[in-house]
């Protein structure tokens, strides 16, 4: 078997794109979609429909209803792909206000059930912010499932688990980018690849202390810049994985081994963990890495959402 499907029989294979129409060849389980995703792929012609009928009839409505129908007209035609669940995040510029997040996920999943979808299938992301967690927390409390993204730290994973959020969302490449960056000439590829990449070993320490302390929150390891990440993470609840990544694995028949298991992490010597929200917010600013990359992850996508609104108000006035 091919390295896609050996990694299928210990991992959920999750597809990272909002070009839904690649979705057939990889057979992913799952789908994430995020603004970026949205951004690129409603530019190309064949989604051209899409955006149409997201505009359509939009006098009197607000651009962020209008934004939430086009997201949610993604998450429709890929849940017909799809025999799981499809992410779809809450706009990142309520990246710290609770209640404005919690009443945007409301009406996404409004918006999925009015289409005649079930809203177990839909999982709302969401910035891993003390605030963000705190909506996830409220969210799950009313039956609302979350996927906690951004997520770079030790920290944010302790109060994910702690809000019982359904699933968290790991950024192993945004990691290992930011310890090459600041390794410059220094940085070495082959020593750093596999179990030794800063990335893979965040997850991994994530992964552990859940299974370990018998965390019901779902891991599933985002944003790989190559192969090796996603190997070394075989094991891992959930990977998403671009499709691009997927085409490679794909391909590749080389031998694939199991690399994370609960019954092993169970056996570890660890110290449990908790964080009220000064120490969550102590323990964040303590890691620069995390610090930085979620300032940059959530201005990424805000500035994303805010291009894809000019995109739909450029729709609407056509």
């Amino acid at each position: 078997m091919n390295q896609l499907e050996a990694l299928r029989q210990y991992t959920t294979v999750v597809a990272d794109t909002g070009d839904f129409r690649q979705l057939a060849q990889f057979q992913p389980q799952d789908a994430t979609t995020n603004p970026s995703l949205i951004l690129k792929a409603v530019q190309k012609a064949e989604y051209a429909p899409l955006l149409q009928q997201s505009v359509a009839g939009a006098a009197g409505r607000h651009i962020d209803e209008l934004m939430d129908r086009l997201i949610v007209r993604f998450g429709c035609e890929i849940l017909q792909l799809i025999p799981g669940r499809v992410s779809t995040e809450v706009d990142a510029r309520l990246s710290f206000d609770t209640a404005a997040t919690v009443a945007r996920a409301e009406r996404i999943v409004a918006m999925y059930r009015a289409e005649g979808q079930d809203p177990s299938r839909v999982l709302i992301k969401v910035a891993a912010t003390w605030e963000g967690i705190e909506a996830a927390r409220i969210l799950e409390e009313r039956g609302i499932r979350t996927n906690l993204t951004l997520l770079f730290s030790f920290a944010q994973a302790v109060a994910c688990g702690q809000a019982k959020v359904q699933l968290i969302s790991p950024f192993v490449g945004r990691i290992y980018d930011w310890y090459k960056s600041r390794a410059g000439s220094n940085w070495d590829e082959a020593a750093m690849a596999g179990a030794n990449d800063p990335g893979v070993q965040s997850v991994r320490a994530i992964y552990h202390h859940y299974k370990h302390f018998g965390i019901a929150t779902e891991v599933m390891g985002a944003s790989f810049r190559n192969v090796g990440q996603i190997t070394a993470l075989a094991g891992c609840d959930l990977l998403t994985i671009s499709p691009e990544l997927m085409a490679q694995l794909q391909a590749s028949d080389a031998p694939l081994q199991r690399a994370l298991d609960p019954e092993a992490a169970r056996t570890l010597q660890l110290e449990p963990v908790r964080y009220d929200e000064a120490g969550f917010r102590y323990a964040l600013n303590q890691d620069a890495m995390a610090t930085e990359k979620l300032a940059e992850g959530i201005r990424a996508f805000a500035a994303d959402a805010a291009k894809l609104e000019q995109l739909m108000q450029a729709a609407a006035a056509a």
